[in-house]
């Protein structure tokens, strides 16, 4: 992807936040949907070239032509270049409004799903903006447009903060999930499906072993939040993904009947959600293991997950820690599903990986068609000492990491490495004859060992802390660590002390 192109179109985007009253929840679906237009157009007039150049009749070409041809037909008013040649004196914003119905129109899977609130927004930044975006090369590739659409997802993400969680999950933490769990063909879900990046993700793993993605699998989604379905439909459609994605409530809700039905499950849910009215839940086989006493949802998204793969299915999943030792009554879901034998692997990360929190992560693995020697085994990774900084408040994996430990789990599987983005030398200096376990690194227990603490699936706990003397940057990035939150913790303690004092002379001024 150009760089150069990406910077250019996120400016001309941003002007509509930095020279507008818009929030960007407000600004950035209908930017995207201007991407998504972009692409279609560009589609459009290549298959309309293309029909044009080979018909050998003088019929008109119609919408039916552009379907089967795999392309949304834009009816004139629809057209890019329809849009980017009005007058000055043109009510822009209403025009793209048009355009985007007209599209739903005549593409039925489209109905609800494209932006049309550019009324809203300032018609001679639109004017820029969509002559910006006609800078995209027409025969830019759907890869080349699925790429935008991804950076453009992240940038939003990273601008709304907290809001960013809603649709995005970071692309380091959903490579290791599909690298791990290797959907080559089958049916996918994703009952958390947000702006649909798992998918994305899965398709790209899929091309990168030189099969097609679209006949390899298929895709299954859920999502909550109506804005963010249509995000997610928008990337499926920029991609060139076919995916049956449904609007509901997934703790209530079971609108793909998924039982027992997937080969691969996906997803980042929302964590420690509370207020969940578990009295609709009764009776409902995707929680065979038990109702959670507290009010969290954790261990219902747990339960969700393991019960909607088939009998050789594998699900990834980021959870927060807390679920990794709760006690109670999710502590005994916890054992239950430990003593399938089909907990696979639990990864922690580092801090600052995602946009809306700060804390560490957990990514559990479940398989159901593991060997039977790995039956009774859980492979345990610390992977907090293992990041890229981005800059001060963000981090990810670079791609021989990703690779790294990826390879960890396919030594514990028995599989061979791979080694194609870097890793050797990783993988070299900790298991050149095979896997092992690394202190402070990787272990693998036996349920034996998971049992005699107290059922936890804390990779803290099993795979012990390096040696200091073997890590000694390690150990000084932990030293400042902590000097840095004691100064804090002093500069606190001052300023309440002042501010006691403060009240103490008050008081005796009275």
């Amino acid at each position: 992807m150009d760089k150069q192109l990406t910077s250019k179109l996120w400016e001309a985007a941003d002007n509509l936040r930095a020279n507008s009253s818009l929030k960007s929840q407000e600004y950035s679906t209908p930017v995207l949907g201007l991407i998504f237009l972009k692409y279609a157009d560009n589609k459009f007039l290549t298959a309309k070239e293309k029909m044009e150049h080979s018909s050998s009749t003088r019929r008109t070409i119609g919408a039916a032509d552009y379907k089967a041809e795999g392309v949304l037909y834009l009816p004139e008013k629809a057209q890019y270049s329809f849009l980017i040649n009005l007058s000055e004196d043109e009510v822009v914003g209403q025009h793209i409004n048009n355009a985007m119905s007209l599209i739903e129109e005549h593409n039925e899977d489209l109905k609800g799903v494209l932006p049309k609130s550019y009324n809203k927004m300032n018609d001679v930044l639109l004017a820029d903006l969509l002559r910006t975006f006609n800078s995209i090369p027409t025969d830019s590739s759907t890869d080349y447009f699925g790429r935008i659409y991804e950076y453009f997802l992240g940038k939003f993400a990273m601008t709304e903060g907290q809001g960013g969680g809603e649709f995005y999950t970071p692309e380091s933490l959903v490579k290791l999930i599909v690298n791990i769990i290797e959907p080559f063909e089958g049916k996918i879900y994703d009952p958390a499906c947000g702006s649909g990046g798992m998918f994305v993700q899965s398709a790209k793993f899929i091309e990168d072993h030189q099969k097609n993605a679209s006949n390899a699998i298929s895709i299954y989604g859920q999502e909550r939040v109506d804005e963010t379905l249509r995000l997610a439909k928008m990337n499926m459609a920029v991609h060139g993904l076919s995916a049956d994605i449904k609007s509901g409530n997934t703790y209530y809700e079971d609108l793909h009947n998924c039982v027992g039905k997937f080969d691969f499950v996906m997803a980042n849910p929302p964590f420690n959600v509370d207020g969940i009215k578990k009295d609709r839940l009764n009776d409902d086989p995707r929680y065979p293991f038990g109702m959670p006493k507290n009010d969290n949802g954790n261990y219902l998204w747990i339960q969700n997950f393991y019960t909607a793969l088939n009998e050789k299915g594998r699900a990834g999943f980021i959870i927060s820690n807390s679920a990794s030792d709760a006690k109670q009554s999710e502590k005994e879901i916890r054992k239950k599903i430990i003593k399938t034998g089909h907990v696979d692997v639990i990864i922690t990360t580092s801090t600052n990986f995602f946009y809306t929190v700060t804390l560490p992560v957990s990514i559990w693995f479940f398989d159901k068609n593991k060997v039977s020697d790995l039956l009774d085994k859980v492979l345990f990774i610390n992977a907090k000492e293992i990041y890229n900084q981005v800059d001060r408040r963000h981090r990810d994996f670079k791609p021989e990491q990703l690779e790294f430990l990826t390879n960890i789990v396919r030594l514990y599987r028995g599989n061979k490495v791979e080694n194609t983005l870097g890793s050797k030398d990783l993988m070299d200096k900790h298991f050149s004859d095979g896997y092992i376990d690394v202190k402070g690194l990787c272990k693998v227990a036996d349920i034996s060992e998971i049992e005699a603490q107290d059922w936890s699936l804390n990779p803290g706990r099993y795979v012990g802390v390096e040696d200091e003397e073997d890590d000694g940057l390690v150990f000084n990035d932990r030293l400042s660590e902590l000097n840095n939150k004691l100064k804090g913790l002093n500069e606190k303690a001052g300023e309440l002390e002042r501010k006691i004092q403060n009240n103490i002379k008050e008081i005796l001024r009275n």
